[in-house]
Order: C-alpha cells, then structure tokens, then sequence
C-alpha cells in the first residue's frame, strides 16, 4: 500500500510537456542573467524541490542548456554557470560579428521593400524614446532589432545561430545599455545599419554592423569587469 501510495505521489510529481517547457524557459533566463556565479555548481536537489519535480526532467533541461551554450557540465562536479572569461566572450563576439555581417548583407538581397521599411518603422518608433528606456528594455529592443534583421535573411539556420549567440552575451548586454552613451551610439548606429539596407547596398550595410559589433567588442573589458564585480559583490 504505501509503495502504490508512493508511485501516485511520484506520477503527480512528473511534469507535463509544458512544465517541462515553463522549467526550461525559467533556467534559461536564470542562467542568461547569471543568477548562478560562475563556475559554481548547481544544486540540483535544492532547483528539483523549488520547481517540484524529480531531478530526471530537470537534469533533461540542465543538460539542454550546456547543449547551448549557456551551462557547462564536468563529470562528479555537476553543472555550473558558465564562467565571464574573457578569451571565450571575444571568442563569442567574433562569431557574433560574423553572424551580423552576413545577415545584413543577405537581408539587403532578399527582404521585400514592405520588409524593409517595416523594419525601419518599428526602430523609428523605438529609437525616439530608446534612451530613457530601462536596461531590461533596450537590451531586449537591441536584440530584436538585430533578430530582426537575420530574419530577414530568410535563412532559419542564421537565425538560430544570432539567437544563441545573443542569449549567451545577454547579461553583458544588459549591463552596457545601462550607460547612456552607449545606447545614443546604438541608436546611431542602427540609423546607419538601416541606410544601407535601404539603399540595398549590402556591403555598406556588413561594414556598418561589421562597424557596430567590433565597437561593442572594443569595450567587452570594461563591461566582463563590471559584471564580475557585480556578481560577487552580491
């Protein structure tokens, strides 16, 4: 009796589909905010009891984050949040840069003008009001803006990629649309970005975000410094 009692006890603790999906998304935004420190090991016990479930679908998602990018995993150690280094951000900001530059210069080939001038509407009726935005805000209208773009590539696997990419330099973006002079410089920047693909001249729009990223890489740092301090300051 009290083993079929606890096999019910275990059925009411499985998660559905989209529990599992609700567990996911929440990690995913813990770990691309760093609410874990660096390096440190995760409790899985503790994360299984304050989302109620057992640790098999919860090490199922863990283990989708390291997948991409956002956790790293060393056999009897567990899982930790991957650290702020700096040879792996500018690493990370490299491919980014790449990533930027061919979906701007494929977007300028193939989106539709309607495309475009949605495109340079939407940041229009953003970039007016962007500096007096909070933090959270900007960083998410920075990186939608940039989506954006490669989706108008019209290339899925590009897409996916920036995707990835932005989730993983999230908390470091967040950190630099703090400084005002950085989002006036965005907002710049973008105008110019947005030119170039009006004018559909593809290659001046790569060297525009080609222009754009690096800029963003020159002053990684200071902002890795930053967060570092941030974090153990906490």
């Amino acid at each position: 009796m009290a083993k079929a009692s606890a096999q019910a006890a275990n059925a009411d603790r499985k998660p559905s589909g989209s529990s599992v999906d609700r567990i996911y998304e929440q990690l995913r935004q813990m770990a691309m905010n760093y609410q874990f420190r660096p390096g440190e090991p995760l409790n899985e016990v503790d994360l299984a009891a304050s989302f109620s479930v057992s640790r098999t679908p919860l090490r199922e998602v863990l283990n989708r984050l390291v997948a991409e990018g956002l956790l790293d995993f060393v056999p009897r150690k567990g899982f930790s949040c991957k650290p702020l280094d700096t040879q792996r951000i500018f690493d990370l900001y490299e491919v980014r840069c790449g990533l930027e530059m061919m979906s701007a210069r494929l977007a300028t080939e193939r989106a539709t003008d309607a495309e475009l001038q949605d495109l340079q509407q939407r940041w229009s009726a953003i970039s007016g009001s962007f500096c007096d935005l909070t933090a959270v805000e900007c960083a998410r209208c920075d990186e939608q803006f940039h989506e954006q773009i490669a989706q108008l590539s019209h290339n899925a696997e590009l897409l996916r990629s920036l995707q990835n990419v932005n989730a993983r330099a999230h908390y470091l973006r967040l950190i630099s649309m703090e400084q005002e002079h950085y989002r006036r410089t965005t907002c710049a920047e973008h105008r110019l970005i947005l030119q170039a693909m009006g004018d559909r001249n593809a290659e001046a729009a790569a060297h525009c975000m080609s222009a754009h990223v690096t800029l963003r890489q020159e002053e990684l740092v200071e902002v890795i410094k930053e967060a570092i301090a941030r974090l153990y300051m906490t």
